[in-house]
């Protein structure tokens, strides 16, 4: 299958994440892009998409709610998952606003939300992010599971793969 992971990271940290699902994805035998957002032009060439995006004051980067608003109709007609990465002390799920990915999901009829907790490097981070971080009591340091984020990318896999392997038997 042809899949599409998009993901919006301000600092990198949560691009990372969706590197290490695409790999798990290429791994298992998929096509797989990797873009920003911004440059997703069409959904229509992909089989399968990934979006995800850092969380900002319990929202998703403006990015990726563009692309799911634009992309809505055509998302909702494939497989779809949708993932976070939040403040680095606590997984995204803590910061999303709930009512916000509830909508998403249901917008774009996605099969599954993961949250992971994040990356802070205070160094990267302009004054008002840093304030912010603040007080969160955000917690220096690479907080990222990227063992758990592989294993959640190689369960897409096999998803898409079992899917692959109903549709031959036809």
């Amino acid at each position: 299958m042809r899949v599409l992971v998009a993901v919006a990271s301000r600092h990198g940290g949560t691009r990372e994440i969706g590197s290490v699902i695409a790999a798990a994805l290429a791994d298992a035998g998929h096509d797989v892009d990797e873009l920003d957002p911004a440059d997703v032009a069409l959904i229509d060439p992909y089989d399968a998409v990934v979006l995800g995006s850092a969380v900002y004051n319990g929202r998703w980067l403006p990015e990726a709610r563009e692309l799911a608003e634009r992309a809505a109709t055509p998302l909702s007609h494939r497989p779809v998952w949708l993932f976070s990465s939040g403040l680095a002390t606590q997984p995204a799920s803590m910061a999303n606003s709930p009512t916000e990915m509830r909508d998403l999901r249901e917008r774009v009829a996605a099969r599954a939300h993961r949250s992971f907790a994040g990356r802070l490097d205070r160094s990267v981070l302009s004054f008002a992010e840093r304030t912010i971080i603040a007080a969160a009591r955000g917690r220096e340091g690479d907080h990222r599971d990227l063992v758990a984020v592989r294993a959640w990318g190689e369960s897409i896999a096999q998803e898409l793969g079992a899917e692959v392997a109903a549709h031959a038997s036809f």
